[in-house]
């Protein structure tokens, strides 16, 4: 088993990546109570996925980047790339998850096709690296 798989979370971790980069599509942003205190977050939650994203402020300036604008109400249909990698947190390297530009589809090339959206539970039990194993 892997420990990851162990405590499962509402939101998304790196952990859902594992050494994938997926690209999704923004459906809106929300604030919610995250964590032990509640504290008032941004989640990002992407078209046919289960599991939103909270925002820091490096996710979301690279969001805004791409949106070309601030105003996450304005973010609807905006692609972007998640990737999971690690930073430096109170004196540790701990996992995070980032966001990047999605890969550009040039002119005259058809368009890599996402998965399917399977409306299943994901099998933690799979060893399968494929993106069908991602399971928010």
């Amino acid at each position: 088993m892997n420990i990851n798989n162990a405590f499962p979370s509402q939101y998304l971790k790196a952990s859902d990546l594992g050494t994938s980069t997926v690209t999704v599509t923004v459906a809106h942003v929300a604030i919610e109570p995250v964590g032990q205190d509640k504290q008032q977050k941004p989640v990002v939650y992407f078209e046919g996925k289960k599991k939103g994203m909270v925002l820091n402020r490096i996710n979301s300036k690279k969001i805004a980047e791409l949106a070309g604008t601030t105003e996450t109400d304005d973010w609807s249909g905006v692609r972007v790339a998640l990737f999971a990698t690690t930073t430096e947190f109170a004196g540790d390297t701990v996992e995070c998850l980032r966001v990047k530009t999605p890969p550009v589809v040039r002119k005259g090339t058809a368009p890599v096709p996402l998965p399917p959206v399977l409306d299943i539970e994901p099998d933690f039990t799979s060893t399968d690296d494929s993106l069908d194993s991602i399971p928010f």
